[in-house]
């Protein structure tokens, strides 16, 4: 196997049982096979092609799915890379390239020829960390860097301390406050700036789709011992701001733009209640509705969200918005992934039409990509009650 060679379609279809909404395995291979991280869509060639990570061989690599025969390229050889490598992969909206991180480096990916170049490399001490995400005029790679406090950690936790959980010293890292930047990074190779910098653990660098001075980021950790969990950020002037301002007994995160590059979703909890939301990147237009709990939810725009349950109730949920009220929450497939480790969460996402959803499962041992049908009517779905 190497770099450039195609495949044949591994593609199953089959419809859930209790919806009958059709459904796309596009991968089938005695390895995990993820989707990219579900902030940042994978699509590329006109939507015609999917950009998916995948284990095979025993090695990591970027892989491209036609859409149409299922047939499966190549995109990357590298023999060591490990799984979960390629999640925070981004592709650019504006030319068929793709980015990654790969030892310290942040490589560009020619889609088509399959040419690669590194673009960046993490400052000495400093780790990249978190998505890449490309600005919406195509013109910038927007990531995150931050302070290396790994010898740190250890020192704190032990030196087995990457054993404890799956998250290992996640709480503890927020106390470090460890140096952070968002650097933004010219696509055309020309000298790289960091938009801004300061003494907390920073994550999840998300870009508007909509508007290329503007990103989001995080203050990283339990999002019930950060700070402030969602910032906006001008990458033009460097301001930054506070996005959906929490109160005690509140906890929000997994934030996201929807499509016009203005609104921002998120799920969160209040007092120990679930609610999903949606907000615009200057704390206008707040709509919140309080449902049942989910690991990540998606939306184009607040009219229809999805989500991916939790491990005892593993389904897709889909919320109507009918204006004024949301509809009840309605399952479309019971998926069954475990949530095990990070690159097999369910992450759904919705293409740009709103008509499929992309997501993982590991349902039948091992991680491989989906991508099922939305109908038309949503309302006609079952109800989606929780297990008691």
């Amino acid at each position: 196997m190497a770099k450039g060679d195609a495949f044949p379609s591994e593609r199953i279809e089959f419809r859930d049982v209790e919806t009958d909404a059709r459904v796309q395995q596009l991968t089938n291979h005695k390895g995990n096979s993820h989707h990219l991280y579900f902030t940042n869509a994978g699509w590329y060639d006109g939507g015609r092609k999917l950009v998916v990570g995948s284990d095979r061989q025993n090695a990591t690599n970027l892989y491209g799915v036609d859409l149409e025969s299922g047939e499966l390229r190549q995109l990357t050889d590298l023999p060591d890379a490990g799984s979960g490598t390629f999640l925070s992969t981004s592709v650019n909206p504006a030319r068929d390239e793709a980015y990654y991180w790969f030892r310290g480096r942040l490589v560009a990916l020619d889609l088509d020829t399959l040419e690669e170049r590194v673009l960046y490399e993490v400052p000495e001490g400093f780790k990249g960390s978190g998505c890449t995400n490309v600005t919406a005029d195509g013109r910038y790679v927007c990531v995150n860097v931050t302070e290396d406090v790994n010898d740190k950690l250890a020192a704190m936790l032990g030196p087995d301390y990457h054993r404890l959980s799956l998250y290992p010293g996640f709480a503890e890292h927020v106390d470090l406050h460890p140096l952070s930047q968002v650097v933004r990074i010219p696509v055309d190779g020309s000298p790289p700036n960091v938009a801004w910098e300061e003494n907390h653990w920073i994550g999840h660098i998300n870009t508007s789709p909509g508007r290329a001075d503007l990103l989001t980021f995080c203050h990283e950790g339990p999002w019930d011992l950060v700070d402030h969990r969602i910032w906006g950020l001008d990458i033009e002037n460097g301001k930054a701001w506070k996005i959906r301002p929490t109160e005690p007994g509140e906890r929000v995160g997994h934030e996201y733009w929807q499509a016009d590059g203005e609104h921002i979703g998120y799920h969160g909890t209040l007092q120990g209640r679930p609610f999903l939301g949606s907000i615009n990147y200057d704390n206008t237009d707040q709509q919140e509705m309080e449902t049942v709990s989910v690991q990540h939810c998606h939306s184009n725009d607040v009219g229809l969200v999805v989500g991916d349950g939790q491990r005892d109730f593993p389904q897709l949920v889909l919320w109507r918005s009918t204006g004024d009220a949301w509809d009840k929450p309605r399952t479309l497939h019971t998926h069954r992934g475990s949530f095990h480790v990070q690159h097999v969460h369910v992450h759904p996402r919705f293409n740009a039409a709103g008509n499929q959803i992309v997501f993982t499962s590991d349902h039948n041992g091992y991680g491989n990509v989906f991508l099922i049908d939305v109908p038309d009517d949503v309302e006609a779905l079952p109800v989606h009650e929780r297990p008691r």
